[in-house]
């Protein structure tokens, strides 16, 4: 009993994968038109682009070698468009959201550009406090005001500089 019901689950499994068969044709308007149902009577045999596996041509059947020469001639295959399968709203939308992400990141670099530019900025002017010799002091943990020594001066100094190295170019 527990082996019936997989066995059952993929047997079905397979008979509809057989059930979604693809045609494929070109309408009178030049499109590609993808379908699980056969085109209508009104498109000719040479628009028929594709059609599932058990599927005969509809048309006379044609000899072997009259199909092999017919196939290699030049009007064997059908003229389609230029565009043929190109659908121009699907077209205008794919080119509308690659605009939008383009002008997505482009406002993102400028915000990074600006931020780089504010941090740049603000570590040249500490740089400046720093080297004109002055007292730093800096306020700890329990709010007390406490001087930098001469190793905690010259640490600050060289991630400033570090800041600026990276951030001002």
């Amino acid at each position: 009993m527990k082996l019936i019901k997989p066995l059952i689950a993929i047997t079905l499994t397979i008979a509809s994968l057989s059930a979604v068969a693809q045609w494929q044709w070109i309408d009178k308007d030049g499109r590609k038109i993808f379908s699980d149902r056969g085109p209508g009577p009104d498109v000719p045999e040479k628009n028929i682009l594709k059609r599932p596996a058990g599927s005969k041509p509809s048309g006379p059947s044609v000899g072997t070698e009259a199909a092999t020469t017919s196939a290699t001639s030049p009007e064997a295959v059908p003229a389609l468009p230029k565009d043929a399968g190109v659908d121009k709203t699907l077209d205008a939308k794919k080119k509308q959201a690659e605009a939008a992400e383009a002008a997505k990141k482009k406002a993102e670099e400028e915000k990074v550009a600006k931020a780089k530019a504010d941090n740049c900025k603000l570590a040249r002017q500490a740089k400046a406090t720093f080297d004109s010799g002055a007292r730093i002091s800096r306020t700890n943990a329990s709010g007390e005001r406490e001087f930098l020594d001469d190793a905690a001066r010259a640490a600050e100094a060289q991630r400033i500089q570090g800041v600026i190295d990276a951030d001002c170019k």
